[in-house]
């Protein structure tokens, strides 16, 4: 890739083998590519598949019928031991009788994950301890988890940074966006480029200039990039959507590829002081400085799977990456909280159906280990893929587009009886997470309607996502919920395994007008529109 900007040295670059290509010849070798990434599975020491499958440590109890008010509160305990160096107390180890017990059980383990391993980009050190923290808190458990290895494109967050060297001296607060690469230090005028669109550039000549991008864009970040790519640009400021010094740390693709320019987000009292001084004819000259590289990681997924007396499958997945400022507690450490809740309450059940919880990977930079999980599936029946991403306690329950769901999950929340949701059954599809790759291979996806509060979700992607943002009280109430449509999925029968036909699924997208964004950041496999 081109790095454009006066200084230029050869850039470090991701493999291009990783950069899914839309290839004409037809849906499959689209959706394949992506589903894939082009990532071929390697194993190593660290992320050595585990022998043994999933084994419950508890004596099998009596499953409830579909619909049953609390299915989650008739657990027979189960005495299990406690393994040395692990966080759970040996009391702690017997099979919760409630969601309660199970929510503040897997609260206490996400502090010490976040404690303990810190912001978690994918394949970084820090990922690989939190994987690490999880595996031996499940084992405590008496679970034993299955490591899913798998390559994928990197980024390495290093020491960057951008300074105002007129009117005079100051360092700004930003983060460089993920996939931006080092680059020789140069200095620069400073332009606004309003949304970032063509005609918000100067009739001018802009080569090597620093552009101030408007937080409300109505352009994907990979249309704004490219634009100031084609204008050879040397750097963007993209300015942060929320005050109070927070930078949004973000991907800057989602296929993988390095961008041809550094991308920074920047505080927005900082961003909107730069604008106030050039509105003024006041010149703005800045240094811009990245070190941040790409570079191919080796990560994995975990996977424990509830064997059932049929095969037919029910994913519950969460996102166990974050970004690396903070510690990656709301997003998506509370969903890393919900799936360890829901296995420790899953132990010893006699399930009608399989359950397999997935702690993916990579989900921050494209959905890598979504994609991983979506493309083994071949032909394996599955009912419904359940995504659990910044879901706070449930006020809706949404079938994601896919009207096949609909009468289960009203038939489900009418059977909660006082405890329905209070805002029933939703169905709107929306892409940026680890369900799409599932819904592209064709499985049904359900999410819930489960707003975290305004003073605690603000602060995601930022130094402030820490666990002091997240409630115990809701792990508890949103695991209750979870995991009662979880047991209802394993119980009902009526709603069967089935896998949507590619025109069926390119309509699931197309309805809820998703193509564009799609398309703009190469994600899209169904061809031209």
């Amino acid at each position: 890739m081109r790095k454009s900007g006066p200084g230029s040295s050869p850039s470090m670059h991701c493999s291009p083998r990783f950069v899914p290509a839309l290839l004409p010849s037809g849906f499959r070798c689209a959706l394949l590519t992506l589903l894939a990434g082009g990532a071929g599975v390697a194993a190593s020491p660290l992320f050595a598949q585990s022998a043994a499958p999933v084994a419950a440590a508890s004596a099998a109890a009596a499953s409830n019928p579909a619909g049953a008010s609390s299915p989650v509160a008739n657990l027979a305990p189960a005495a299990t031991s406690s393994p040395a160096g692990t966080m759970l107390p040996a009391a702690a180890n017997a099979v919760p009788s409630t969601a309660v017990e199970a929510g503040a059980r897997a609260h206490a383990m996400l502090t010490h994950l976040c404690d303990d391993a810190g912001g978690r980009l994918t394949g970084s050190p820090a990922d690989r301890r939190a994987i690490e923290v999880l595996v031996r808190e499940l084992r405590a458990l008496g679970l034993e988890p299955e490591r899913e290895p798998f390559r994928m494109p990197g980024w390495e967050r290093l020491e960057d940074r951008v300074d105002v060297v007129a009117p005079f001296g100051r360092r700004l607060r930003v983060a460089a966006l993920g996939y931006s690469q080092p680059h020789a230090p140069f200095a620069a005028e400073l332009i606004d480029l309003r949304n970032g669109g063509p005609a918000d550039y100067p009739d001018e000549d802009v080569s090597g200039k620093v552009g101030l991008i408007s937080p409300g864009t109505p352009l994907q970040t990979a249309e704004f990039v490219r634009i100031a790519a084609e204008r050879r640009v040397g750097a963007l400021l993209f300015i942060n959507r929320e005050g109070g010094g927070q930078l949004l740390a973000r991907t800057g693709s989602f296929v993988g590829a390095p961008l041809p320019l550094p991308v920074y987000s920047i505080a927005q009292e900082e961003g909107n002081w730069l604008r106030r001084l050039r509105e003024r004819g006041t010149p703005v000259r800045l240094r811009v400085e990245t070190r941040s590289r790409c570079l191919e990681v080796e990560t994995a997924n975990l996977v424990l799977r509830f064997p059932g007396r049929s095969p037919e499958r029910i994913v519950v997945g969460a996102h166990v990456d974050s970004w690396d400022l903070g510690q990656g507690a709301l997003d998506n450490g509370l969903g890393v909280a919900q799936l360890f809740a829901l296995a420790d309450l899953l132990r010893g059940r006699d399930l009608g159906r399989t359950v397999e919880i997935v702690w993916l990977n990579g989900e921050e930079q494209g959905f890598w280990g979504s994609r991983h999980q979506a493309a083994r599936l071949g032909d394996e029946p599955v009912v419904a893929m359940i995504n659990l991403d910044m879901v706070g306690v449930p006020i809706a329950v949404n079938a994601l587009g896919d009207d096949t769901l609909v009468p289960f999950l009203e038939r489900w929340n009418d059977l909660r009886g006082a405890k329905r949701l209070p805002t029933g059954v939703q169905n709107i599809n929306w892409f940026a997470s680890d369900h799409t790759p599932y819904q592209l291979a064709g499985v049904r996806a359900i999410t819930f309607n489960a707003p975290i509060p305004r003073d605690s979700v603000r602060y995601y992607h930022d130094l402030a996502d820490t666990i002091d943002k997240l409630p115990e009280q809701i792990v508890v109430d949103s695991t209750g919920v979870i995991a009662d449509l979880v047991l209802a999925l394993a119980a009902d029968t009526s709603l069967g395994a089935w896998r949507r036909p590619p025109q069926e699924t390119e309509q699931l997208f197309t309805r809820f007008g998703l193509e564009r964004r799609m398309q703009a950041v190469g994600y899209w496999p169904f061809g031209p529109r």
